[in-house]
């Protein structure tokens, strides 16, 4: 795409400050696509108008928006565009979720797109606005938790993020595991709520236990001494997406990726298969995690991965899934996610 950028954001990455009012239902934001708004907050197609400057005078009647997923921090939307020359182009509008900002840290997220991109991962970053981005369209679908263990798609998975966890991010190398839990802990620990029942509830959280449980297990991490990667820590199905007619799987949203150990970020993948149900039962027998394991460790030879090299791996894994009670208590979601949000 021909694409003038408004203001510079990582070289040439258009930006603009202005933020979609999120108040409105989305009936009234479609409708809104075809509108300009206020000057504090602007509609899909002002966004893609704003951005890239090919398209400002296009007629508001070119631009349709469609809801593609409504995820836990984020909304995304396809935008369709059908330019001056017939073309008809589409981009993602991805809309951050209220207060994400307090839980994920989007200078980091925005420098690592641009280099998880460059190595061939996710969307394309093509503009940055106030509460959102916009990126390129990936014509796939998102993975269900039944798919993660079919042994081709779970093969795929491990090669892929064996590439991802390869990636050089700058900055400080340091893990964030225990940054972000003792943050959490933080804010956990020093909440009041209005409804009286839940404030007994939350009264009965012994939360001195909780830190040195806490303490325990970084110290336990400590002696592991497991390999430090960029992870993806979110590796969960709808974050999966899959192009069954050219069999291109795709990761997509790095919200919070960081620095991190590679156990916690295998275990966290494997933690998922129990879906949004948290059906457990669905959880990678040993067969399944060395079958992953091979495939991570060698992708060309998986069958030449020595037994020592697997158990390892395996051991390490489930130190870090031990954290999966005391980030989802901590956690910055509530509901179905905190079975997952590691």
């Amino acid at each position: 795409m021909d694409i003038a950028p408004s203001v510079a954001i990582h070289d040439s990455i258009p930006h603009h400050p202005l933020s979609v009012d999120t108040a409105l239902s989305f009936p009234v934001m479609s409708h809104r696509v075809m509108l300009f708004s206020s000057p504090f907050s602007f509609s899909y197609s002002d966004v893609c108008k704003k951005l890239f400057r090919k398209w400002e005078k296009l007629d508001d009647s070119r631009f349709s928006v469609e809801t593609v997923s409504g995820g836990i921090t984020n909304l995304l939307l396809k935008v369709s565009v059908k330019e001056g020359n017939g073309d008809n182009v589409a981009v993602t509008v991805r809309l951050y979720g209220p207060n994400t900002e307090y839980v994920i840290d989007r200078k980091r997220e925005l420098q690592a797109i641009k280099y998880l991109s460059a190595a061939g991962f996710g969307a394309k970053l093509l503009g940055v606005f106030g509460n959102g981005m916009v990126q390129s369209f990936i014509n796939a679908r998102t993975l269900n938790p039944a798919d993660m263990k079919k042994p081709k798609l779970a093969a795929e998975i491990a090669k892929q993020l064996r590439r991802f966890h390869h990636v050089e991010i700058p900055g400080s190398k340091e893990p964030q595991l225990w940054v972000d839990i003792f943050k959490f802990f933080e804010k956990a620990s020093s909440l009041r709520f209005e409804a009286p029942d839940m404030q007994r509830r939350y009264e009965t959280i012994s939360f001195k236990e909780v830190h040195e449980e806490v303490t325990q297990l970084k110290e336990l991490t400590d002696r592991l001494n497991a390999p430090v990667v960029f992870s993806h820590n979110d590796l969960l199905s709808g974050n999966l997406m899959l192009d069954d007619e050219h069999d291109n799987l795709y990761f997509i949203d790095f919200e919070y990726g960081s620095y991190s150990y590679r156990g916690y970020d295998i275990g966290n993948h494997f933690n998922e298969y129990a879906g949004y149900e948290c059906d457990y039962s669905l959880y990678p027998s040993k067969d399944e995690q060395f079958h992953f394991f091979r495939h991570y460790l060698k992708p060309e030879k998986p069958y030449e991965v020595p037994e020592k090299d697997l158990k390892a791996l395996y051991i390490e894994t489930h130190v870090h899934v031990s954290f999966a009670l005391v980030l989802g208590f901590m956690g910055p979601n509530s509901g179905k996610d905190v079975c997952h949000r590691f």
